[in-house]
């Protein structure tokens, strides 16, 4: 990092420890950032945001030897799955501890604790040198922000300070995992997906026997642009796009490799986590061109994607596409 960098982190720390709120990047997505320990700056998240009360937020922390610090308990899983992944994109659900508020886990005893690789927010972790809870930077459910930009989009001068950390490497949120059992039970998908879970901590838990808290991410609605999207396999996404431009109605197509003729839209690279880190830059890009709808080529269907597939199925959750495909 450069010397502007680093007065940036100087100051983006002394605005956290004034109980201001401060746009952090990560290699995930950009966080919404405020000091985990202060009401009020966790009032102040919820409010920009319009999240509700209730939808727990993500404490951010230096490292694994944080954990004796937030959490009630440590189990033998969370210390073995923090150590081989942190700093890294996992979130890990432990019993809370006295030092964080149930305002900031939406009431419940559980705590969501993830230590983020992004040099720029270990460096404000270092200078805050405290738990900082930092939900994606965007108003609640809508399209997760990976650049700087984004989150200036998304909040204008109602958000002060936004550090400028590049594009976000990973380009979707973490994956959660409860590690306050002996079997680790994947709640959100993510990049580390269940084979690398399983590799380090062994088979999961059962995970329709065991209460699940509520964790972020985890609506049946979320991550969506206005525009109307639908996800489809590329032969009905075709036919999809040319009965929609029959009606006079404009679609903008997100589809792997290439497009079809005559289609406008992005297409992405096929492969999961280079479609990944650039799926929400694009999700924007084409929410932007006001089209009436955002048809989506669907991803495979393999465990490499599925963390794909979660945000893409949340996305499209609950939109009407009116289009007959055989």
């Amino acid at each position: 990092m450069d010397t502007a960098q680093h007065r940036a982190i100087a100051e983006a720390a002394a605005a956290l420890r004034r109980g201001e709120l401060v746009g952090m990047p990560t290699e995930t997505v950009y966080g919404l950032a405020g000091d985990a320990t202060n009401p009020g700056a966790v009032q102040k998240i919820f409010a920009l945001k319009g999240r509700p009360a209730d939808h727990p937020l993500i404490v951010h922390v230096s490292g694994a030897n944080m954990l004796p610090r937030y959490a009630a308990r440590v189990t033998p899983l969370a210390e073995k799955l923090a150590e081989a992944f942190w700093p890294g994109p996992l979130t890990l659900i432990v019993e809370r501890g006295a030092a964080i508020s149930e305002q900031v886990t939406g009431g419940q005893a559980s705590l969501g604790l993830r230590a983020p690789a992004h040099p720029m927010a270990q460096a404000l972790l270092a200078a805050f040198d405290g738990p900082l809870a930092a939900p994606s930077a965007n108003r609640f459910g809508r399209v997760s922000p990976t650049t700087a930009a984004h989150v200036r989009a998304e909040f204008g001068s109602a958000l002060g300070l936004i550090l400028d950390g590049g594009p976000s490497s990973i380009g979707i949120e973490s994956t959660i995992v409860d590690a306050r059992g002996t079997a680790p039970r994947i709640l959100r998908p993510g990049m580390i997906d269940a084979a690398h879970i399983v590799a380090v901590a062994g088979a999961l838990a059962d995970s329709q026997r065991a209460f699940s808290p509520r964790v972020s991410g985890a609506l049946a609605s979320h991550y969506a642009p206005d525009t109307p999207l639908a996800v489809l396999d590329r032969a009905a996404l075709t036919i999809c796009a040319k009965q929609l431009l029959e009606r006079q109605l404009i679609p903008r197509l997100l589809m792997r490799e290439h497009l079809p003729e005559g289609l406008c839209g992005i297409a992405l690279p096929d492969s999961p986590s280079l479609y990944a880190q650039q799926l929400y830059a694009a999700l924007r890009a084409l929410d932007a061109l006001g089209a009436d709808a955002l048809l989506v080529e669907a991803p495979p269907d393999s465990l490499p994607w599925r963390a794909i597939h979660d945000r893409l199925r949340r996305a499209a959750s609950g939109v009407g596409i009116a289009c007959y495909t055989p």
